[in-house]
């Protein structure tokens, strides 16, 4: 299945000058992982806030990029200095999943008609990192296939940060959205869970 998360490689190579700069300044990669989670509050919170000034909407774009970055650099961190650990792991997909209720929580606030479609996608979402970890459990490796994997979702709310700031307004449709984003992560737990089984 197609999902931005195929494009990681070169994005971690865009990363690499950054990388080595914050392993030069003594920083570790269980650092850059609670750096995320806590940038993840703070776009929350003007998220939540974006009504009072549609400028805060650009949170949106610019943070989720500024997160992904982080996601990635923190695993090449403990990958390429030997920063691996069972507590970072645990940081990892723990803030992981707190950083994405946090981000999309506020969607209930703009969009009251789709309430209920909003909070199964936001279930949903903790349940297909779950089903991504649970790849490692039965079978060999973290499962991130697509589509709607944690990228997916980041460059959706992105988007719908950038249309929000240019005064779009997708209230009239917002169900349909929801319903279709919905669809697409119930087949990718699906297809994670179906590999990792075929793995085991």
């Amino acid at each position: 299945m197609i999902s931005v998360y195929q494009l990681k490689p070169k994005f971690q190579q865009l990363l690499t000058p950054i990388l080595l700069f914050l392993n030069n300044h003594k920083i570790t990669a269980n650092q850059i992982t609670i750096s995320s989670v806590i940038l993840s509050a703070i776009i929350g919170i003007l998220f939540w806030f974006a009504d009072d000034s549609k400028w805060l909407f650009l949170s949106l774009p610019v943070g989720l990029l500024f997160r992904m970055a982080l996601n990635a650099l923190d695993g090449m961190m403990a990958r390429k200095f030997n920063q691996t650990s069972k507590m970072g792991e645990v940081l990892n997909e723990v803030g992981d999943i707190v950083s994405d209720v946090i981000v999309f929580f506020p969607l209930i606030k703009f969009h009251p008609e789709s309430l209920y479609l909003i909070v199964i996608f936001i279930l949903l979402s903790i349940i297909n990192e779950f089903a991504g970890l649970l790849g490692k459990v039965v079978g060999n490796h973290r499962r991130y296939d697509g589509p709607m994997g944690k990228s997916d979702r980041a460059l959706l709310l992105g988007i719908y940060g950038l249309t929000a700031f240019f005064g779009g307004d997708i209230s009239s449709f917002s169900q349909y959205i929801f319903a279709g984003v919905i669809l697409l992560l119930l087949i990718s737990t699906f297809t994670r869970l179906k590999k990792s089984l075929n793995e085991a």
